[in-house]
């Protein structure tokens, strides 16, 4: 059986994408607790390491095994990631489940709501590549199941004592990655439509995806008013105007140039948001 390299495996959770899973689990704990001091729950402490390495290898470890026939066509796959042989991708399945049994043996010591985010998570994760779901392989649906990103807010949320659920913050968030999702794939639009991937991006096309990406943004704002006011606003002014900035670019190659900012744009959200929250529940 092939080995994989400790170094392998970090490369296959896309250390980059950390924050994607972190951030906003970091974010559900401050909303969902009454002080501070819960934050010092043994279990607060586990997940948080949960939601680093073996949450990212769970997403894209099994991303890599399934994808494996189209990773092969694509350069990207070798020159800036990492491919996953068909002879690792037995002994990586083994190492997946044995680093997340031990998260999930805890599920009985979960309240309910948390425990059914996580179950969430979980399956939006793996369905998202494996069949037969196979969700990224369905147009809108692949956005859909980007509610995955948000999952781990909900489940710190309810990990840390929330108890309400409000369906216009749950729909900001699943917007907001919804968004977040067809907005990267809209530069892979001609190469999926050679390699014969069907995405949102390639469904609606280039400037009706930024529009639908847009509009989704916006409607995420007005739904996470009530809870973040001004930052809510400022937030989604910023997305807005970065949608309509690709609109006018014009072209997958103008729009690639605009989306290496995207990731730095996310993170500093993340940040704003986690401090506007700190700074407003707990220090005002």
């Amino acid at each position: 059986m092939s080995r994989i390299p400790l170094s392998k495996l970090l490369r296959i959770s896309r250390p980059r994408f950390w924050i994607y899973t972190f951030g906003p689990y970091i974010v559900g704990l401050l909303i969902g607790a009454r002080n501070l001091d819960q934050l010092n729950d043994w279990r607060v402490i586990v997940f948080g390491l949960f939601f680093l390495f073996p949450a990212n290898l769970f997403i894209y470890g099994i991303n890599d095994i399934f994808d494996y026939e189209t990773d092969i066509r694509n350069p990207k796959k070798i020159s800036y990631e990492t491919m996953v042989q068909p002879d690792e991708q037995r002994v990586l399945t083994k190492i997946i489940c044995l680093l997340s049994a031990p998260f999930l043996a805890t599920l009985l010591f979960l309240p309910a709501f948390a425990m059914w985010a996580l179950v969430g998570f979980i399956f939006f994760s793996f369905f998202y590549s494996a069949p037969p779901i196979r969700a990224k392989a369905w147009p809108v649906l692949d956005s859909a199941f980007n509610i995955l990103y948000a999952c781990p807010a909900f489940f710190a949320y309810y990990l840390t004592g929330g108890e309400n659920f409000v369906l216009s913050y749950v729909l900001a968030a699943w917007l907001w990655t919804m968004a977040m999702h067809a907005y990267s794939a809209v530069p892979d639009i001609s190469a999926d439509r050679q390699a014969g991937l069907k995405t949102v991006a390639t469904k609606f096309g280039f400037q009706s995806t930024l529009m639908l990406c847009l509009i989704a943004y916006a409607l995420s704002a007005g739904l996470s008013f009530a809870a973040l006011s001004w930052l809510s606003v400022v937030l989604g002014a910023i997305y807005i105007a970065m949608m309509w900035l690709s609109v006018r670019a014009g072209s997958e190659e103008g729009v690639l140039k605009i989306y290496t900012a995207f990731p730095f744009l996310n993170m500093a959200s993340g940040a704003a948001l986690f401090i506007f929250i700190l700074k407003t529940k707990f220090f005002a």
